[in-house]
């Protein structure tokens, strides 16, 4: 197998705090203002950046920020032994499940009936599929067998997973959720609100997915580039945007066959090269620049009138498109 799931996060808050009028200018000049922590978040490399005037409170809030982050990763880790997602996928069933998983699970059911199916969850017996055939000697360079994808497809639906506050279940043997195509969005939406709730007015926070809250400390909107299209330059306040690519993972030497699979038909999408999702929150846009990787032109263009977002498409031959309600 080769490639890696694991790419640098960089958590950047550059912030005009509650009842101060510091500046990156201000931070710049004031280097005791800064504090910065590096360490490991979601399983990659991580850095937060806070520019205060006060360095005690700027260490309570970073320390908060981490807290949450944990606390989180506790829940919705793939890996983790003990994570209640874990817990789910070992036994096909978590009683008294954390009520942000209930949060997310509805909302990623929510994601997958106005996606036809493109958006689900529980796709992780398919990536099981091609992550063990894979790592196995001698494997076939074109993939998994047709009946070994059939036989993973039987065990993905939303519909086979059961969600209430009390517990969730799974309607079929062998399923297995993964919120790989959305937890990033929705944690950078938690940590946001954490940063919020101290009164940081102007944060850019990118864990993976970025979100916005205001705009710039120079009075400006946050400049975010494009992965794939580095002329590309997107000006973000008080929203968020996510981009999905097969190119974060391969799993062999043919580059068609990535980390992104369609449920539906078991294979990697191969219209877009690179999908971006400008949201007012990173949670929808990280679950819908997943599913657009999976869906036409058309449809993509239905979407972002339906979520009222904008949406831009960079096709394999690097032609851009965006779709936004008009």
């Amino acid at each position: 197998m080769t490639g890696s799931l694991t790419r640098r996060r960089f958590i950047g808050i550059s912030a005009a705090a509650l009842g101060f009028g510091l500046t990156v200018r201000d931070a710049a000049a004031n280097p005791s203002s800064i504090r910065r922590w590096r360490g490991v978040a979601l399983g990659a490399d991580a850095e937060l950046t806070l520019h205060h005037p006060d360095p005690n409170q700027a260490e309570k809030i970073i320390n908060v920020c981490l807290a949450e982050v944990r606390r989180l990763e506790k829940i919705f880790s793939l890996y983790h032994p003990s994570s209640a997602l874990t817990q789910l996928n070992t036994n096909s069933r978590l009683a008294a499940p954390p009520h942000e998983l209930v949060d997310l699970l509805s909302r990623a059911r929510s994601f997958s009936e106005s996606t036809d199916g493109a958006f689900d969850v529980t796709v992780q017996p398919l990536w099981q599929l091609y992550a063990e055939h894979f790592s196995n000697p001698g494997a076939k360079p074109a993939g998994p067998s047709i009946e070994a994808l059939e036989q993973a497809r039987v065990r993905i639906g939303i519909h086979g997973l059961h969600i209430d506050a009390q517990e969730i279940t799974f309607a079929n043997p062998g399923m297995a959720v993964t919120l790989n195509g959305i937890a990033q969005g929705y944690i950078t939406d938690r940590v946001a609100d954490v940063l919020r709730g101290f009164g940081m007015m102007d944060v850019l926070v990118n864990m993976g997915e970025t979100r916005a809250l205001g705009g710039h400390p120079d009075d400006r909107p946050w400049r975010i580039g494009l992965e794939k299209s580095p002329s590309r330059e997107i000006n973000l306040r008080d929203a968020a945007i996510a981009t999905s690519g097969g190119y974060g993972f391969i799993f062999g030497p043919d580059t068609g066959q990535h980390h992104i699979l369609d449920p539906r038909t078991g294979v990697s999408p191969a219209r877009w090269q690179q999908v971006s999702v400008i949201a007012d929150d990173a949670t929808t846009a990280d679950a819908l620049s997943t599913a657009s990787m999976m869906l036409t032109g058309d449809q993509v263009a239905g979407l972002s009138r339906q979520y009222n977002v904008k949406i831009i498409t960079l096709d394999n031959r690097r032609e851009e498109n965006i779709f936004e309600r008009s």
